[in-house]
């Protein structure tokens, strides 16, 4: 095997037979994915300072995990599991994505900024970052500016866009696109005093169950909803069914649906943005909309947006 084949198979990546174009650089396996360059960015660049705080922090929260098994106990594994649907289901997929994001539905200030709050403790950002990466995610999907485009490789997309910090301000310079955010103290705070927050709730875990609970409510949770949530932005861009033509890679992807409360239904919300449903069939479990509509239950979600079927209908004939 040669070298470069090699290289391949270890990337995820296979190359194009020989006659093909070379301006593919290879394709994701199991996909119809075309890599067109490969972006390495642990090589061949000069780290910052904080590129290498980004890889120290992953590194560090990935190692508490192989202490896991050892430091098992039923009431640290419930505490990770209730942050778990705390941090992801209210803090990112309610409230960082559909609410903040793409504002499909109205809550009160109060119940806005808890959610909030909740999508801070999941370590991915704070609220203003969070939803100016993903709305230049939307506007430029899938090309050279996406953030996270799998044109530079699955695990580009995955997580290793994260440790070129320099290579995403360049990308997303201008924060325009969060002003809605920026003219509220309530988000300017969370932006700077951003860390301080983890250190409380890691004191206060601590406080309660001692090291157990550090493992399990930090590092256990928050690594798994790290790959969940990178999940959403890889795997449903390669892998999956598209039933609307949105002219970009975004899937339907059932088991990426399940891990992350609906999410994975990415090319249903790729076709309709808006939509606070991603879930469009009755067969698709979407348990962040189920979370909106007790809101709606309990008279606090209004304002609630939604793909009606003419709606559909009309994507259904621009497809045909």
């Amino acid at each position: 095997m040669s070298a470069e084949n090699a290289r391949s198979l270890k990337d995820g990546l296979i190359f194009p037979p020989k006659g093909e174009k070379d301006s593919i650089f290879g394709r994701i396996k199991v996909s119809d994915v075309e890599v067109k360059n490969k972006r390495n960015v642990f090589w061949g660049r000069k780290w910052n300072s904080f590129d290498i705080l980004v890889a120290s922090g992953l590194a560090a929260l990935h190692l508490l995990c192989v202490l896991a098994p050892s430091t098992f106990k039923w009431d640290a594994f419930g505490v990770a599991v209730a942050l778990y649907f705390i941090t992801g289901l209210l803090g990112i997929t309610l409230s960082f994505h559909r609410n903040l994001s793409h504002r499909s539905f109205k809550i009160p200030k109060w119940l806005e900024y808890f959610f909030a709050y909740c999508g801070t403790l999941a370590l991915q950002g704070h609220p203003i970052k969070w939803v100016s990466l993903h709305r230049y995610h939307h506007q430029f999907v899938d090309s050279e500016i996406d953030p996270h485009s799998p044109i530079w490789g699955f695990w580009f997309s995955h997580m290793s866009w994260l440790f070129d910090t320099e290579n995403i301000a360049q990308k997303c310079r201008k924060r325009s696109n969060v002003k809605d955010l920026e003219k509220q103290a309530f988000y300017k705070f969370l932006e700077k005093t951003y860390l301080l927050h983890h250190v409380a709730l890691g004191a206060l875990l601590y406080a309660m169950g001692g090291f157990p609970y550090i493992v399990w409510g930090i590092g256990v949770r928050i690594v798994w909803l790290y790959h969940i949530t990178w999940l959403v932005n890889s795997a449903c861009h390669i892998w999956g069914k598209q039933r609307w033509n949105t002219g970009d890679l975004s899937r339907n992807n059932w088991w990426v649906a399940l891990l992350a409360f609906g999410e994975g239904w990415h090319n249903n919300h790729h076709a309709f943005e808006y939509s606070a449903r991603h879930g469009l069939e009755w067969w698709q479990i979407d348990t962040t909309w189920y979370a909106i509509m007790v809101l709606e239950a309990i008279g606090l979600a209004t304002h609630i947006k939604l793909c009606t079927p003419a709606q559909q209908q009309q994507k259904m004939a621009l497809i045909s």
